[in-house]
Parts: C-alpha cells; structure tokens; sequence
C-alpha cells in the first residue's frame, strides 16, 4: 500500500516584499503548522519523502511540521509544484521514487484541492463531503493507494483515509 498526505501551507500574510512565492506564514499560520506536525507524528504519519513547493510559505509550514518527529526526513524542494495544477501533480507524484511507502508534498490550491478530489475513489462520505467543501489552509488529506508502485497509481484509485483541519486539531 501506498499513502500519500497532501498539506496544504498554513496561513501566510497577504503581501510580501518579494512578491506571492516569498509571503511568510502568520502568527496562526505557525501555530497551525506545528499543531499539523504534532497530529502527524502522534498518528505515526512519518513520510519517507517530503516534497515540497519553492514558495517561503510551504517551506515554513514544512519546517514547523517536521520539528515535531524525531528523526529526519529526506526533503526536496520541487520549483513545479508552486501553485501545480491537478495535471502537473499527478505527473509528479507518478515519478515517485520507489523506495517512497508515504509521500507528504506540501503545496497550493486551489490545485491540491482538485488533485485530491482527482485521486479519491473510495472513502467515508461524510469525510469526502467535508473535502468536497474546501481545503483550508494547514489542512490536509491522507489517501492511500493499493499499488506497488507510483507509476501504477490512477486516478479514482485512491481511498480517502482521512482529511483534517486546523479546527479539527482544536
């Protein structure tokens, strides 16, 4: 089996002096992110890859969220997934390495939104409709795949696993 947790940046200010790929997370958006990471380690949820956007705000709420596990995770900065639409995604996430069980990407929506929904097959409703809803920022979706490979991923195939948001994470 296969997993991968789709997160989306935690809370960034409006504007940055660098422009939309250097705004920094909020005061809420650091807390979100490390709350993310506490949710992550505590349920075992320990990726053996992060991918992640070139954008600050990714980056930052990948930071926040890998301080929480005890080791360290094999990270690589993708520059494509900076605001990825669903068909870039799925063209990344098809060249997986092999080695990869559970693959985190942090990334953007609206194009991890649409990727997720994209993927998902199967899966409780209720948690499906609260995805089909919106994906907020610091949130995020567990799908998993019963494949071998990356490659052998399609879309549809996935089962929802489940989805979670800062509100959840009280």
């Amino acid at each position: 089996m296969l997993r991968l947790i789709l997160l989306r940046h935690a809370k960034a200010a409006p504007h940055a002096g660098g422009g939309d790929p250097e705004r920094p997370l909020t005061h809420r958006g650091r807390r979100d992110a490390a709350r993310v990471g506490d949710y992550l380690a505590g349920h075992s949820l320990f990726p053996d890859l992060a991918v992640v956007s070139t954008a600050k705000r990714t980056r930052e709420t990948l930071d926040l969220a890998l301080e929480t596990f005890g080791e360290p995770c094999p990270v690589y900065a993708e520059p494509r997934l900076y605001l990825a639409e669903a068909p870039t995604l799925l063209e990344l996430m098809l060249a997986t390495p092999p080695f990869v069980q559970l693959l985190l990407a942090v990334g953007h929506n609206p194009g991890f939104h649409e990727f997720a929904l994209m993927m998902i097959g199967h899966g409780d409703r209720v948690t499906r409709a609260r995805l089909e809803a919106g994906f907020p920022t610091a949130a995020f979706a567990v799908i998993d795949f019963d494949a071998q490979t990356w490659a052998d991923v399609r879309p549809g195939s996935g089962v929802l696993d489940r989805f979670v948001t800062p509100d959840d994470l009280g």
